[in-house]
């Protein structure tokens, strides 16, 4: 092996007989070492206290451990509880001042239980498993870690995915990065804890069995025909799908380009593929089938419609669905495939019911790694978990302010001239903006990776960046890839140094530009590597002006649609070694780079970072992330909605969609949409944005047609009205958003929340994924089909709620139709909070809020921490910001605004007025910022206090 072991000499450590002495204390834990068992179970087992509420679990088949730092950990990351240990009959007890971890000295499987003995979390009897794989010239171990479920838990996190599932358990989850799927090894569970995986390689959680071909099924082409497979006709007509080439297949395979040689030739452009027949199982239950697909598909099964949906032909996405297949009643079954290019792709597998021993587990299966790894973290409530994942990783920074208003963005501003009028028709027209994005392709067209504008197109970028900033008070991103064309400067250089991956330039792969161009990509784990990319940036952007980055294909994609075997060869081998052991965490090892880099050259300016893929510990790296190329249609946005609740639960907490989606069907593209496909289009961009300005970044992104909202609709039009609405909603907001950015650096918090955060005794929101709080306050509930004019919502119970816009009062713990007219989303406010709104401003610092409208809800005690620093520099490390508590008693009907708190600051605002408007049960208050307060409180700094009532 590569890796250095650390071997336990006796020289070190006295090792007598282990039945007499199987373990041996370490400064900050135990190793347990095991009686020889059968191969590929774990050697010794080591236990080390992080602190009260965490203790990190390694495994190793050797004796010995892997000496490694940590990708995911955080660089001062040290161990620093204290702790105990207690012997019992055929185990040792690790006990710390908040939980204890029982070890059998026998297995070394390990149970986690709190202080009450409550059990928290329990491994599997025997459930870890070492197998010796090679890599090349790299010999290491597929890991597997299986832990038992306890009876109705739910588990989260684990990034961002494209399945539309919250609830994770009894669920399947690939953890390959992907266009569309940003991969973090953290889970949450509604059990009072969460695991950090430590394993950069691919990895499957969950149910852990490997995925089976349709053929695994007894599969007829009619009701009467044998057990060989279902009718297929490939159709060159989509208008004749009965003409064409006839097959009886029990496979559907193509997930990548070079399955693609394998399928029958017709007119993939123009046709249609119809797959009949019949189904049974050996297995009767609810099985589970996953899907790879692009272009147009429908999946009919006993007559129901399960899947009816659309992705790019060259950027496929991933559906799952469940049907009930009995043992010997045969069920019909209907696929109709439309690919709509010579590059799509399709496959459908499937999973069996899971007995009842599988049910009770879940667990963690990774490709590659040399020994074990994993974080179990406990809390009281999922924020104090996800806390304690960011103790182990980083904090999230206090992102600058302007990143909380809005970014317009579209694929691409292709002239200097084209971004300016943007930017000056916003100002123009009143609506609001922080930030306008420069997407790829400002380079010439042969010259990718040299990270120069074009000047025939971008004549003077510098005057450009100039005018956004100070004419117009906007802030620019622009759009990096760490991907290089052959022969030109950059890369030269880098070649020269050993810097990049060159097995895609071996293949003498061209892209999709022009006649296509040969390229490749930096090895972002060699540190010299990144360090140069970074200096290609400074030199080139970041010193002439530019505010931010966006970094785009980092997962890393460097040939689209190439299977995961080749994918994994053309990043071979990296700096840290082979592909296999660390091919998840690219985009980690690209934005520390960045992020270091910038740091160094501008300390007091804040980096930000949005990047397409994602990994534990990114946040600390001044990161964000967006969902990826995904479809302009109301079914991807509803999935989105819960794979940014996931993402947030996986310790991440900045996170945005394109609005509008980034891919569009012909009917929305070039020309112009018409009719009913345009009333559509404009319906999907007015809920898209309803949506997206309660997520945590508020951006608009995609390709034609142009995404600016005056593209979108006329301004007498409903869509436009709704967008500008929620434009001017969102920055109205500015005060209760930028509290909820410095919570997530002060507090370890998460502004985007499942239901589940906020009221985990609630069994009826464990498996809500279209409903979420915005902050502590705000229930959102986005409207994700067309036409629809109603919504069918859930107020949790143990709280009342206020319909945000006209105040109405109603009880929790009910399902309830609303009114959803086309200009508004059903918002509920929480009772009991405290809703502060600033001024109408058109970009984020445009005016200090001197006076503040408060509005407070009646029905619970509640309180909110307004926040305020210097927006942009990293001052509020040093303890420059101020905080005003806020407190109200639901009993007296006092409210109370707090002793200042924080050291001052340039510009802090030590006196204000606070104008309260207070919303009751049976007196309703709408949301009116010309209303008549019924207090005012000029604030100084010190305690004051206003009864309500």
């Amino acid at each position: 092996m590569n890796s250095i072991l650390i071997f336990l000499l006796s020289a070190f450590f006295f090792w007598p007989n282990p039945s007499n002495n199987p373990y041996v204390k370490i400064p900050n834990g135990i190793i347990i070492h095991l009686p020889p068992s059968s191969h590929g179970q774990p050697r010794q087992v080591r236990l080390q206290a992080v602190n009260d509420k965490i203790i990190h679990v390694s495994a190793s088949p050797v004796n010995g451990f892997a000496d490694r730092p940590s990708l995911i950990l955080k660089e001062d990351f040290e161990y620093q509880a204290s702790w105990e240990i207690e012997e019992g009959e055929g185990k040792v007890v690790l006990k710390t001042g908040a939980m204890d971890a029982e070890v059998s000295l026998e297995t070394g499987q390990v149970v986690f239980k709190d202080k009450n003995g409550k059990i928290l979390l329990r491994e599997e009897d025997n459930g870890r498993s070492f197998r010796n794989v090679q890599f090349g010239e790299e010999s290491t171990y597929h890991i597997q870690q299986h832990f038992k479920a306890n009876d109705n838990e739910a588990l989260y996190g684990l990034g961002q995915h494209q399945s539309g599932l919250i609830n994770y358990r009894h669920r399947q989850v690939d953890l390959t990065q992907y266009n569309g799927v940003a991969v973090v090894p953290f889970m949450v569970s509604t059990n009072g804890y969460g695991i950090l995986w430590d394993n950069y390689s691919i990895t499957t959680f969950g149910d852990t069995r490997p995925v089976q071909p349709l053929s695994a099924l007894n599969l007829y082409a009619s009701e009467k025909a044998g057990p060989k497979g279902l009718k297929v006709i490939y159709a060159s007509d989509r208008d004749h799908p009965e003409e064409g080439v006839e097959n009886i297949e029990n496979v559907i395979d193509y997930p990548f380009i070079p399955s693609l040689e394998k399928m029958p030739v017709f007119d993939m452009a123009k046709g249609i593929v119809t797959w009949s027949g019949f189904m049974d199982s050996e297995d009767a239950g609810n099985h589970t089938f996953k899907m790879v697909y692009s272009g147009y598909i429908k999946i009919w099964m006993d007559d129901e419609l399960k899947i009816d949906t659309w992705r790019e032909s060259w950027n496929p996405g991933f559906e799952e669905f469940q049907h009930e297949l009995s043992e010997n009643g045969k069920h019909k079954v209907k696929i109709e495939w439309i690919p709509e290019s010579d590059q799509s792709f399709l496959s459908l597998k499937y999973l069996s019911p899971q007995t009842d021993e599988q049910a009770a587990l879940f667990g963690f299966d990774s490709e590659a790694g040399d020994q074990l790894d994993y974080y179990f973290i406990h809390g009281e409530d999922m924020d104090e978990v996800i806390s304690g994942y960011r103790t182990l990783t980083g904090k999230a920074q206090v992102m600058p302010k302007w990143a909380m208003g809005f970014w317009q963005s579209r694929e691409r501003y292709k002239t200097q001239e084209e971004l300016l009028e943007t930017v000056r028709t916003f100002r123009e027209k009143g609506i609001p903006l922080d930030n306008i994005v420069q997407d790829w392709s400002y380079w010439a067209e042969d010259q990718w990776g040299s990270h120069e504008f074009d000047k025939d197109r971008f004549p003077d970028p510098e005057e450009m960046i100039r005018e956004v900033q100070e004419e117009h008070h906007a802030r620019i991103m622009i759009s990096v890839w760490p991907k290089y064309y052959e022969g030109i400067a950059n890369y030269n250089d880098m070649k020269e140094k050993g810097m990049l991956y060159m097995q895609n330039i071996e293949n003498q792969q061209r892209d999709w530009i022009g006649d296509g161009y040969t390229s490749t990509f930096y090895d972002a784990y060699n540190e010299n590597a990144r360090k140069e990319f970074w200096n290609q940036l400074n030199e080139s952007l970041f010193s002439k002006g530019i505010d931010a980055w966006w970094l785009d294909a980092t997962e890393p994609d460097i040939h689209s649609n190439a299977s995961i075997v080749q994918r994994k060869s053309l990043m071979n081998p990296t700096a840290l070694g082979v592909a296999e052991k660390y091919f998840n965490a690219y985009a980690l090892m690209n934005a520390k780079g960045i992020y270091e880099g910038q740091r160094d050259a501008a300390p007091d300016q804040r980096v930000f970072i949005l990047t397409r893929s994602a990994f534990a510990g990114i946040q600390r790296f001044g990161a964000a992330t967006w969902s990826g190329d995904i479809s302009s249609r109301f079914d991807e946005m509803e999935r989105q909605i819960a794979g940014g609740l996931n993402f947030a639960m996986s310790g991440l907490p900045y996170w945005t969609t394109d609005i509008g989606g980034f891919f569009v069907e012909d009917k929305y593209d070039r020309p112009d949409p018409q009719g009913e496909a345009l009333e559509e289009w404009r319906e999907l961009n007015a809920r898209w944005y309803q949506f997206g300005a309660f997520t945590p970044l508020f951006r608009a992104h995609g390709q034609y047609p142009y995404r600016e909202v005056y593209h979108i609709a006329p301004e007498d039009h409903q869509a436009y009205k709704s967008i500008l609405y929620y434009t001017k909603l969102r920055y109205r907001l500015m005060p209760y958003i930028y509290s909820l950015t410095g919570k997530v650096y002060h507090d370890d918090y998460t502004i985007m929340r499942a239901l589940v955060m906020d009221f985990p005794e609630d069994e009826n929101v464990k498996d809500i994924g279209n409903q979420y709080m915005f902050g502590p306050s705000l229930l959102i509930n986005p409207v994700t089909a067309y036409k629809d004019r109603k919504k069918v919502l859930y107020l949790p119970k143990e709280t009342g709620w206020y319909d945000l816009y006209h105040g109405k009062y109603t009880e929790g713990g009910q399902r309830i139709e609303v009114d959803a007219p086309y200009e508004r989303m059903p918002i509920y406010v929480k009772a009991g909070s405290i809703l502060p709104f600033g001024p109408e401003i058109q970009y984020s610092t445009e005016k200090v809020a001197e006076e503040i409208m408060v509005y407070v809800y009646e029905g619970q005690n509640g309180d909110f921490t307004l926040y305020e620093d210097e927006n942009t520099n990293y001052n509020y490390e040093e303890g420059k910001y101020l905080k005003i508590p806020i407190r109200y008693d639901d009993q007296s009907g006092e409210l109370t605004f707090g002793d200042k708190q924080g050291e001052s600051f340039d510009g802090r605002l030590d006196n204000r007025t606070f104008q309260i408007v207070y919303v009751r049960k049976n007196h309703p208050r709408a949301l009116d910022f010309e209303i008549v307060a019924d207090h005012k409180i000029v604030y100084n700094g010190t305690t004051t206090t206003v009864r309500l009532r």
